[in-house]
């Protein structure tokens, strides 16, 4: 069967501005244009579209869906079964949430009691589970298998008190580092103070700091795009500034 791209954008719950989009990127080309010039789809096109659309929901940027997709190795049926696996551990995640939720309204109401750890295991867990989505497999492979889950079972023991603390913490180096990227220079001490504020947030998922990891990380943000995303997304080379500022800071220590 074939679709116009109007009827694309219908059947997919999308614009036509997003299919055109697609088109432009050619992560989504239609399979012809007929004698009117209009875009025609097929069913290649339509299960394209399906798993693009997937990685889009698990926040995969476009750019890595691309290389993934149009990847001569790519495998349809093997990415269905990872999406699958995705979205199972997204409802665990939302199921601990609601019953986070759940309990506290049964506390706030009077029927039960909820420790301190119970608030916040949710949160905790969700933290857990969305750096494992997005960079679980790049942290394994450059900090081993051990070291990852040692990470993830500190954040899971963190205290109410150090979870807050965490939290405020990455506020502050986010705020320190949009102000010292004003200066453009990542030796000045406003660009330090944000790599030392850095340096406090990683303790609390660290067993032991390491001043040549921290520097690894550093470039990885960079070097992935996605980390380079997160730390751009309010201004384009701040991943840049901090990776020096922290190679300077590292490179500062004894």
């Amino acid at each position: 069967m074939e679709y116009t791209i109007q009827k694309l954008a219908q059947l997919a719950g999308v614009s036509t501005r997003t299919l055109r989009y697609y088109d432009e990127i050619a992560i989504l080309k239609p399979a012809r244009i007929n004698s009117s010039g209009y875009r025609i789809y097929g069913q290649r096109e339509v299960d394209r579209l399906q798993q693009i659309l997937f990685y889009r929901e698990l926040g995969v940027g476009l750019g890595f869906i691309k290389d993934i997709v149009t990847a001569p190795s790519f495998d349809g049926a093997k990415a269905l079964r990872e999406h699958l696996e995705k979205l199972l551990e997204k409802r665990e995640q939302l199921d601990v949430l609601i019953a986070n939720v759940n309990m506290t309204i049964a506390v706030t109401e009077g029927r039960m009691e909820m420790s301190n750890n119970e608030k916040f295991e949710g949160f905790k867990k969700k933290m857990v589970e969305d750096n494992e989505k997005v960079y679980g497999k790049e942290i394994r492979d450059k900090y081993g298998k051990d070291t990852v889950e040692k990470s993830n079972a500190k954040v899971m023991n963190m205290s109410k008190q150090e979870y807050e603390e965490v939290t405020a913490l990455e506020k502050q180096v986010h705020l320190i580092l949009a102000e010292a990227f004003k200066t453009g220079d990542p030796s000045s001490d406003l660009a330090q103070k944000a790599a030392d504020l850095h340096k406090q947030w990683l303790t609390y998922y660290w067993n032991e700091y390491n001043k040549e990891a921290h520097a690894g990380l550093a470039q990885m943000y960079v070097d992935d795009e996605r980390f380079t995303a997160y730390y751009d997304k309010e201004q384009p080379g701040t991943a840049r500034f901090l990776r020096d500022a922290i190679l300077i800071y590292t490179e500062s220590k004894n």
